[in-house]
């Protein structure tokens, strides 16, 4: 999974401390398997994922467009090159000078899952489109989005002709199916709800004229997962299905599903260790952790492949921590992980398929450990 591009930089500048590396190559080669599976939808990266300048940057190249949950991405989008008009304020959960601040910059479309959201909206960003995000079941996803976000289709009704009232323009719905998301039927649950309001709101007359399909889209990690082409091929049958040949204009929000696999953590073992004679299992402990950029192995959520000189051979299970002086800095516990049972203290082990969700969940200094390094190649 990690590519050449990546081994040669690590085996030529041996970056002293954890870090991230990413291969742009393989962003573009994700984003183009997108584009093939759903050529008739909008391409909204979820740049929480991964908002390295030049991750960014590509995708303005490539002609995406952006989905952004607070102010400082929106900035930073717009440092990429990208224009005002293909940002996507996605957050529900926004403050009204962020809001306010957002519209001077030029963007005009606003999410919301209630009615004080759509009067912030109103008041700070007159006359711009909104979205309502819908509540869905999350089931299939391996790192599932809680209640915190959307509102089931009575509410949704309620918040869209609210903000007709308010003279806002409520043009579309969205919802998002939950990261990692390995089953593409997801989005045929999701999208029963979905009719049922966009129905609701034609009797109402309101015109829903868009529909943003969320993110949820997989990064490998230690098992396959669909393809672009699968999930393309299931979204597409679920609009038919629902929808016939004139469904709404569409848009979907991969993250995970454009940067995951394009980046290789670097960390390094400091201490291997037993607790007793008469524990079964060795510690390993590497440089990075929790607070350093590996918050999804939170419940062992997200389990990363492991790499390391030794190969995949005569391996045996460890429990893998973080350097920190915190308890919960433990990755895997639960299910041990296996690693050579040559593995050596000062030896490199390579987590794969970590381009999302790593450097931008980095801690800014717990316990005196600096930020996750970055380099894209």
């Amino acid at each position: 999974m990690t590519t050449k591009k990546i081994l040669d930089f690590l085996d030529c500048h041996r970056p002293e401390g954890p870090c991230l590396v990413v291969d742009l190559e393989v962003v573009r080669k994700n984003y183009r398997a997108y584009e093939r599976a759903l050529p008739r939808t909008r391409i909204h990266y979820a740049v929480k994922a991964n908002p390295a300048p030049e991750v960014l940057a590509l995708l303005v190249r490539l002609g995406a467009s952006f989905d952004v949950a607070s102010i400082r991405e929106v900035e930073m989008v717009l440092e990429a090159g990208a224009s005002a008009g293909s940002i996507s304020y996605g957050n529900t959960i926004k403050k009204e000078r962020d809001i306010s601040r957002a519209y001077r910059l030029g963007v005009r479309q606003f999410t919301a899952d209630c009615p004080e959201e759509v009067e912030k909206i109103a008041r700070a960003a007159p006359g711009v489109q909104v979205f309502c995000r819908l509540l869905t079941d999350g089931a299939g996803a391996e790192w599932p989005l809680s209640r915190k976000f959307g509102c089931d289709p009575t509410v949704a009704r309620d918040v869209m002709r609210h903000a007709r009232r308010l003279g806002l323009d409520p043009c579309g719905l969205t919802f998002h199916v939950g990261s990692q998301q390995t089953d593409p039927s997801a989005w045929q649950r999701a999208l029963e709800d979905v009719v049922q309001v966009y129905r609701g709101l034609a009797d109402d007359g309101i015109l829903i004229k868009s529909l943003n399909l969320g993110g949820g889209f997989p990064a490998r990690y230690l098992s396959d997962v669909p393809m672009a082409a699968d999930y393309g091929r299931e979204i597409l049958r679920a609009l038919r299905s629902r929808f016939g040949n004139a469904f709404p204009d569409t848009a979907i929000e991969p993250g995970r599903g454009l940067v995951g696999n394009a980046g290789t953590i670097k960390s390094e073992v400091v201490l291997i260790s037993r607790k007793s004679a008469r524990d079964p299992l060795q510690w390993v402990y590497v440089d990075i952790g929790k607070f350093g950029g590996l918050a999804e192995t939170m419940d062992e959520a997200i389990r990363y492949p492991l790499r390391t000189k030794h190969g995949s051979v005569g391996t045996v299970p460890y429990i893998l921590a973080g350097p920190t002086c915190d308890s919960v800095d433990v990755l895997y516990e639960n299910r041990p992980c296996g690693l050579p049972r040559s593995l050596k203290i000062g030896d490199d082990v390579l987590i794969e398929g970590a381009g999302a969700y790593t450097a931008t969940y980095a801690s800014t200094g717990f316990n005196g450990f600096r930020p996750l390094d970055v380099y894209v190649l």
